[in-house]
């Protein structure tokens, strides 16, 4: 029997997973960032090693949790570790790629997680801070962004630095003395943004099923590279959205869409 198609937010969990290769060490952000990891070490990448935010290394499987300091992310785990013994692994180059989400997103992968209005002491909402989250960016050997895209959340201008990117583009990361590769990835509701090797600029990597170049550009506050060839990104099989709903996220914590008022 056939079943439903993906909603956006599947196929942002699945898109999210196709950025993971088996045998990689993965910092685990809340939301669908988790959903993508938990996939991928479901179905193409058994031998992954998740890391959560809160100490919890590599649980066993079971229950989706709702956040990654939540019970289950410590689920008969080998080890579990203070906070910052766990952001220790990324400074001591044990981690090989991580996941973070923002407010607002620019074109050099910089992020925003502190406030938005015009300044510290004038906003319009006052939002968590870094986190953790500028310790992962300054110290991961890999970031992938994940979010909404729009213009607000990706401005021509972050209202705040919170969490650094490729900085002002170029080589201004490598010359802020900061390791890693940096962002390497964007993955949103349209499909996934990459970052031109020179210029560290967002670009147009792949579309999902159905966006153009047109509804991605209206969706981003600054201007994005596009490429001479455009991925196209598939949709979801069968055989994994069935993984996706009935093992990964069966209560559909984060993979309801619309989302459910919590």
């Amino acid at each position: 029997m056939s079943i439903a198609p993906a909603n956006p937010f599947e196929q942002l969990a699945y898109n999210v997973s196709l950025q993971i290769e088996d045998g990689m060490i993965v910092y685990v952000g809340t939301g669908l960032p988790m959903v993508g990891a938990i996939l991928a070490k479901y179905t193409h990448a058994p031998h992954i090693t998740l890391v959560y935010e809160s100490g919890g290394q590599d649980p066993w499987e079971g229950p989706m949790p709702w956040s990654v300091g939540g019970a289950a992310t410590y689920r008969r785990a080998p080890m579990s570790l203070e906070m910052a013994h766990s952001f220790a692994m990324a400074a001591n180059g044990f981690v090989d790629i991580a996941f973070q989400g923002a407010a607002q997103i620019d074109m050099y992968g910089n992020l925003n997680t502190h406030f938005i209005g015009e300044s510290y002491h004038n906003f319009k909402s006052r939002l968590t801070g870094s986190g953790g989250g500028n310790d992962l960016s300054s110290l991961a050997e890999r970031i992938v962004l994940v979010g909404l895209q729009d213009p607000t959340r990706f401005p021509a201008k972050l209202d705040f630095l919170t969490s650094p990117g490729h900085l002002y583009g170029g080589n201004s990361r490598k010359e802020a003395g900061l390791p890693g590769l940096g962002p390497v990835a964007c993955v949103t509701q349209l499909g996934v943004m990459d970052f031109e090797p020179e210029s560290k600029r967002m670009r147009i990597k792949g579309l999902n099923p159905g966006i153009t170049v047109e509804i991605a550009q209206a969706c981003t506050g600054f201007e994005l590279l596009v490429p001479d060839k455009i991925e196209e990104i598939p949709a979801p099989p069968e055989d994994i959205l069935r993984v996706l709903r009935e093992e990964v996220d069966p209560h559909a914590i984060f993979i309801a869409f619309p989302p459910r008022v919590k």
